[in-house]
């Protein structure tokens, strides 16, 4: 056998990295070593300890007869494979104690092999294995093969590191289908007041899902707009494509183009690449804009071009992309009046209001409050590692009922968690929510005292004091009266001038 060493090592190489298919660059490979080696069979193999076994991951064949995938092996035999280092030939008659002990596992009875280490920085990751005849093979014939160790090492390195992907990316589609088939429980009946307090919502949610046209979702903070969003993103066709949730409130104003829109390579400083925004990545789904009031006005003019042509343009880019989305936007805010103040476009609300769903209030759906307290008693416990839910004591339901949650089922699930960490023994009485912050029982809402009807100002006059008790007089700001009250800071002020509400913020 004559040959010169580079070339063969140029033609191998060229063979074994001509396909990300290893299977078609092994094949090519092997019929390039049969015009030089008196080869059968060749095959990749690696030693799986997890498997307690040798594990094929390529082979090629002049026969038709298909290798067993998997060879298990004893502890002691797969131990000496791991410490092989040099390309060896191993003979059926070999009268070495490991090579005899070695030869039923992988049927090598009449054949030769030459098995040549595949390592990467002295950590073993393979073998590459040629079969003949026995007595074929010569040492000239492994001194040549052991010239090619590197690039099928790089080879099978790239296998196992695509194998792990491929086991991630199974993984991941799992997991996407374990919370699809969660959130998808959440729908329809199966929301927790489904059939009672937001019986007339869910109605609208079947009604508009099947479709692709914007929806607009409107309701106090903590009403539990996501979770309706999540229904109709998951009962619509496009249940399989991403469900992509934007915060406008959380981004800063100076981001929000490139975080929605995207940018190009250079487009500003530390743009050091280009950058698929929010709306690119949702295309074959549903785009999700919470807080929808406090996206500024500038982004504001490139969602309407969103809406109106299903295109976006990258900052720094000036191309159009199509965008193939639905848009869903909530707020607690009231975009109309926001319109008047000059605070929200009025051709976007206009565009954003075509199908409106209120979320009422908790208070408007006192119905629900013991099945979400159960609920959430179970799913918070399971969380905090509590393997027996606590009951509840009697009356605490009708207590919790009554009371008029103006943080509504967001205010809920965490007074549920907090009565689950301060529970030590005995029932979950509730007690911390039903004490004021002076010590005094907490007072039910306006028209709910048996004292007869109020008239309509003196009603929200009753109303506004009560939550700016709660809020010790804050006005603006998170937990402050207009965020509770879902109405803007400037309203609310206007309102209590009118009503004769004392401003100012009380102190302890």
């Amino acid at each position: 056998m004559i040959v010169n060493k580079d070339e063969f090592f140029r033609e191998v190489t060229l063979r074994i990295c001509s396909s990300l298919q290893i299977s078609t660059a092994f094949g090519r490979t092997f019929e390039y070593l049969r015009k030089l080696f008196p080869v059968d069979h060749m095959f990749l193999d690696i030693a799986d300890m997890s498997l307690g076994a040798t594990r094929r991951i390529a082979f090629a064949t002049t026969g038709t007869e298909i290798p067993e995938e998997i060879s298990p092996l004893p502890q002691g035999l797969l131990e000496w494979v791991r410490e092989l280092r040099a390309p060896f030939i191993l003979n059926a008659s070999d009268q070495n104690y490991q090579i005899q002990s070695f030869a039923p596992f992988i049927k090598l009875k009449g054949h030769s092999d030459i098995a040549v280490p595949l390592r990467i920085e002295e950590v073993l990751i393979g073998f590459l294995i040629l079969r003949a005849k026995e007595g074929k093979f010569t040492p000239e014939h492994v001194e040549l093969l052991a010239t090619v160790a590197e690039p099928f090492t790089i080879a099978l390195a790239n296998v196992l590191a695509h194998e792990e992907v491929v086991i991630y990316r199974d993984r991941l589609i799992d997991d996407n289908h374990f919370l699809n088939r969660e959130i998808f429980a959440l729908m329809g009946d199966d929301i927790i007041g489904g059939n009672s307090g937001l019986r007339n919502v869910m109605e609208m949610v079947r009604q508009v899902a099947p479709l692709n046209n914007t929806v607009l979702l409107m309701g106090e903070t903590g009403t539990g707009k996501e979770v309706i969003a999540n229904a109709i993103h998951f009962a619509s066709p496009r249940k399989d494509g991403p469900f992509i949730k934007v915060n406008c409130g959380a981004i800063p104003e100076n981001l929000i183009d490139s975080e929605l829109f995207g940018h190009e390579k250079g487009a500003f400083t530390g743009a050091a690449g280009e950058k698929r925004g929010r709306f690119e990545r949702a295309t074959g789904g549903t785009v999700f804009l919470d807080e929808i009031g406090e996206l500024p006005l500038q982004a504001q003019v490139r969602l309407l071009r969103v809406l109106q042509n299903r295109e976006i343009e990258r900052v720094g880019g000036d191309r159009p992309i199509s965008v193939d989305i639905r848009v869903i936007a909530a707020t607690h805010r009231n975009l109309e009046s926001m319109v008047s103040e000059n605070q929200f476009r009025e051709d976007l609300w206009f565009r954003l209001n075509v199908f409106p769903i209120i979320v009422p209030p908790l208070r408007q759906r006192k119905e629900d409050v013991p099945a979400l307290i159960r609920y959430f008693v179970e799913l918070k416990s399971r969380e905090l590692g509590i393997a027996m839910p606590p009951a509840i004591a009697p009356g605490a339901l009708e207590r919790l009922t009554n009371y008029g949650w103006p943080g509504n089922v967001r205010e809920l699930e965490n007074l549920v968690e907090r009565e689950l960490i301060r529970h030590q023994s005995g029932q979950l009485r509730f007690d911390s929510l039903l004490i004021s912050v002076k010590g005094e029982e907490a007072q039910p809402l306006a028209g709910e005292n048996g004292d007869g009807p109020l008239n309509l100002d003196a009603a929200m006059s009753l109303h506004i004091n009560k939550v700016l008790k709660m809020t010790r007089g804050k006005i603006h700001g998170p937990g402050g009266a207009a965020e509770l009250l879902g109405i803007n800071p400037n309203t609310l002020r206007g309102r209590m001038s009118k009503l004769g509400i004392m401003l100012g913020r009380k102190t302890r």
